[in-house]
């Protein structure tokens, strides 16, 4: 697997191993772990939005995208609150 693809901190486990989901066209394609040191500091958290350059299937680099991640974050609360909003509704 080789290129560059989107990748998203789906989870840090014992805090030390960072789940991040590979994404290609909007699909999660593929998962990797990596140690957390070895992701940039902004990045070492559930959430956060990278660009992961692949040769051979290893990672050669990742850089944090602050304003995906940013995005993503706004778009899931906005869907939360849409929820949210639809289940106050129900109990009227």
């Amino acid at each position: 697997m080789d290129g560059t693809y989107t990748g998203v901190v789906d989870r840090i486990e014992d805090g030390e191993i960072a789940v991040i989901l590979l994404e290609e066209n909007g699909q999660v394609i593929e998962q990797v772990d990596v140690p957390v040191g070895r992701l940039p500091e902004p990045a070492q958290t559930d959430g956060g939005v990278l660009s992961v350059m692949l040769e051979d299937g290893d990672i050669t680099s990742m850089e944090y995208r602050p304003d995906a991640t940013r995005d993503r974050r706004e778009s899931a609360q906005e869907k939360l609150d849409r929820l949210s909003e639809k289940l106050s509704d129900r109990e009227e």
